[in-house]
């Protein structure tokens, strides 16, 4: 297993401003979560600082998470009403619960932090296992764009922050689908970071035939949480398969 594949390497480098640096609204997902759950049980896999989990549970849906870091698990349990909710450290791809739950979901591309395809599958089939019979797994996942990944290494993008410099490096390898990436953090007082990532992506079609081997099939795909019409020129995708 490479460092990367350690399920709590995410959460080590960046659990301690990891809510600060995101912006993504977790709003949208709540709501489609929640109605989708009803009165049902709930699994987030790799929930993080609880960014979504917690305001999930306070609308009454009954959520347990599963998190690789422990650095990340406390910060979740930070917050109001985090320290209730059922959750333990632990790998999304053994998913080391019994269920059953309703629903199960993996946000924010995060299955893509699984970089062997195999743990992917494995992820996939314990998502299957633990899921409730007529029950969803939700993935929400960019879709690739190949005119985004060339051979090499190269800068991607720089970003302005409040008070630093956000420097992000890639390499990527298109034999496997896989990129290694730097993220060089540079703040005001000359401080330099470094968070190191890696991916595995997959094209949407290649997820549902991953889910297909598992037992799963795709009931619905929407090109956001508002369940806008999925389409060639979709850049991002929320996918909800069925155990049978």
């Amino acid at each position: 297993m490479s460092q990367f594949d350690d399920p709590g390497f995410f959460g080590e480098q960046w659990a301690d401003d990891y809510d600060d640096i995101c912006e993504t609204d977790p709003g949208p997902a709540v709501d489609f979560l929640a109605e989708l759950a009803g009165a049902g049980r709930v699994l987030e896999l790799a929930s993080g600082t609880g960014r979504v989990t917690v305001p999930l549970a306070a609308r009454g849906v009954r959520v347990s998470a599963l998190e690789g870091s422990a650095e990340m698990v406390a910060k979740m349990r930070e917050k109001p009403g985090g320290r209730d909710i059922p959750t333990i450290v632990g790998d999304m791809a053994d998913i080391a619960l019994t269920g059953p739950f309703d629903v199960v979901y993996l946000l924010f591309n995060t299955f893509f932090n699984l970089t062997d395809p195999a743990r992917q599958r494995r992820c996939l089939r314990n998502a299957t296992r633990v899921l409730a019979p007529g029950g969803a797994l939700v993935l929400e996942c960019y879709v690739p764009d190949p005119s985004a990944y060339p051979r090499g290494e190269h800068v991607r993008a720089i970003r302005v922050l409040d008070d630093r410099v956000a420097l992000e490096a890639y390499r990527f390898d298109l034999s496997t689908q896989t990129f290694v990436s730097q993220k060089i953090f540079i703040d005001e007082r000359g401080g330099v970071r470094l968070r190191a990532h890696s991916e595995r992506y997959c094209w949407p079609a290649e997820l549902d035939l991953m889910a297909e081997l598992e037992g799963l099939r795709l009931a619905a795909r929407y090109a956001g949480w508002d369940r806008r019409a999925f389409g060639a020129d979709s850049r991002d995708h929320v996918s909800v398969y069925r155990k049978p």
